[in-house]
C-alpha cells in the first residue's frame, strides 16, 4: 500500500524527527565515505526549506548499548554541516533533559544531530518508553532510513505508535519505487544477477525470486555450492555442505518453473586470495589444491549475453574477489554489461556498489540502492518493520 510522503506534510513551524541512515565508515576521527549521508540530503533540505526545525537521528556502529566514542556521531555533525553549509551541533544524547531543552530551543531552518542511537540498549529492543522520550523531540517523523527499514528498533518501529504522522522521506520513497518497480510490474524479461560469499545469505532470496524473474545467474563464492549441488568438485572454493541439499532442491524447483539457472561454466583459480595471479579453468576441472576467486571470461560472456536480453535487472552481490586487482575481471565485466542495459537497472549492496564505483559506471545505472540486509529482505518480500510503520497514503 502507498505511503505518505514528506511532501505531502505541512511542516512550517513544526519540529520534524528525521530517523536517517548516517552509519558511515569512519578513518582518522573523519567521514571516510559521505555516499550515505549524502543520499539523504534532498529529504533534510525539504524539510529545512519547507520552514521545519529538524531532529536528526541515526545510529552508528555496533557500541553495544553504551556510549563508546569511537562510534560518535560527531564527525558525521561536522561532515554534514560541510555539505550543508550550515552549523550542525550534536546533542550530548539522543534523549534526556539537556538534549529536550536543546531541541525546545530550535528554530525553523536549524538542524540538530542527536548523538548515537545505540548508546542506550533500549534502541535495538524497540522499548517503549524509549520511543516515547525520542517522540517528544518533535511534531511529526519522517523515515529516511530504508538500509535500516529491516530493523525493529525504537526510533524506526515503536516511535511510531507515539509520533504521528509518520512519513517516509524522499530517498525512502525512492528505495520503494525501484524495488516495488521490480517485484510488482517488470518489464520483461527480468534478470537477476546474485554473488556474494555466502548461500544461506542468499537462499530465501533466490526461493523468492524464482516465483518473480525469468532469470537468475549466480556467481561468486556462492556459486560452489549449487556446483557441488550438480556433482562437482569444487577443489578448495568455499562450498556450505549444510546447504548442498537445499541447493539441489533449488535448482530442480527453477527448472519446475522453466526459469534459467545460470551458474559458472568456468572460473579463475588461484592458491589463496593473496595470490598475485590466478588461472582459467572450466568447473569440471578446479584443482583440488586450489579455490575459485572469480569468474572465467566464457561465464562473463553468458552472464552478459543474458543481461542484455533482459529489459529489467537487479544485482546483488560481486561475483569475485573484486578487491584483488587478479580477480576483479568477472564483477567489472558484468557491471559493464548491467550499465548498458536498454532498460531499467538496480543494484544494491555494499560490495556490489562498490565494484560499479570501481568501474566508474555508478552514473549508468538506473537505480543505486543504498541498503543491504534491507534491500535483500525486500527482495525476499518479507515485510519490514519501518515501511510497515508509516503511515498509509
Amino acid at each position: 500500500m502507498p505511503k505518505l510522503g514528506v511532501r505531502q506534510l505541512s511542516l512550517a513551524g513544526k519540529r520534524v524527527f528525521l530517523r536517517a541512515d548516517l552509519n558511515v565508515p569512519l578513518a582518522d576521527g573523519a567521514v571516510a565515505d559521505d555516499t550515505r549521508i549524502r543520499a539523504m540530503l534532498p529529504t533534510l533540505r525539504h524539510c529545512l526549506e519547507a520552514g521545519a526545525a529538524v531532529v536528526l537521528a541515526s545510529h552508528l556502529g555496533r557500541p553495544k548499548g553504551r556510549p563508546d566514542p569511537q562510534y560518535s556521531l560527531a564527525p558525521v555533525a561536522t561532515r554534514l554541516g560541510e555539505l550543508l553549509g550550515l552549523d550542525v551541533p550534536l546533542a550530548p544524547d539522543c534523549v534526556g533533559a539537556v538534549t529536550e531543552a536543546r531541541v525546545e530551543a530550535m528554530k525553523p531552518g536549524e538542524v540538530v544531530l542527536l548523538e548515537n542511537l545505540r548508546f542506550h540498549p533500549e534502541e535495538e529492543a524497540n522499548d517503549a518508553e524509549f520511543a516515547r522520550a525520542l517522540a517528544r523531540l518533535a511534531d511529526g517523523y519522517v523515515d529516511d532510513a530504508f538500509a535500516a527499514a529491516h530493523r525493529a528498533n525504537a526510533s524506526i518501529d515503536a516511535i511510531t505508535r507515539y509520533l504521528q504522522p509518520a512519513a517516509a522521506g524522499l530517498l525512502m520513497e525512492g528505495e520503494l519505487a525501484a524495488l516495488g518497480r521490480i517485484l510488482e510490474h517488470p518489464e520483461r524479461p527480468l534478470v537477476a544477477i546474485l554473488g556474494g560469499a555466502k548461500v544461506s545469505d542468499k537462499l530465501g532470496l533466490v526461493e523468492n525470486l524464482l516465483g518473480r524473474v525469468d532469470a537468475i545467474a549466480i556467481g561468486g563464492a556462492m556459486a560452489f555450492t549449487f556446483l557441488r549441488a550438480l556433482g562437482h568438485d569444487p577443489g578448495r572454493s568455499r562450498i556450505e555442505p549444510n546447504l548442498v541439499e537445499s541447493a539441489r532442491r533449488t535448482l530442480a524447483e527453477g527448472r519446475r518453473r522453466g526459469v534459467r539457472v545460470l551458474l559458472p561454466v568456468d572460473v579463475v583459480v588461484a592458491a589463496g586470495v593473496d595470490s598475485p595471479s590466478g588461472r582459467v579453468v572450466g568447473v569440471r576441472d578446479i584443482p583440488s589444491d586450489s579455490m575459485g576467486l572469480d569468474i572465467g571470461p566464457v561465464t562473463v560472456q553468458q552472464f552478459g549475453e543474458l543481461v542484455r536480453s533482459a529489459r529489467t535487472v537487479v544485482w546483488n552481490g560481486p561475483l569475485g574477489v573484486f578487491e584483488k586487482p587478479a580477480f576483479a575481471a568477472g564483477t567489472i565485466g558484468v557491471a559493464r554489461a548491467v550499465a548498458e542495459l536498454q532498460g531499467f537497472s538496480v543494484v544494491g549492496g555494499g560490495d556490489t556498489i562498490a565494484a560499479v564505483h570501481r568501474a566508474g559506471l555508478t552514473d549508468r545505472i538506473g537505480y543505486i540502492s543504498t541498503a543491504g540486509g534491507a534491500f535483500l529482505e525486500f527482495l525476499e518480500g518479507r515485510k519490514l518493520p519501518g515501511v510497515e510503520a508509516l503511515t498509509d497514503a
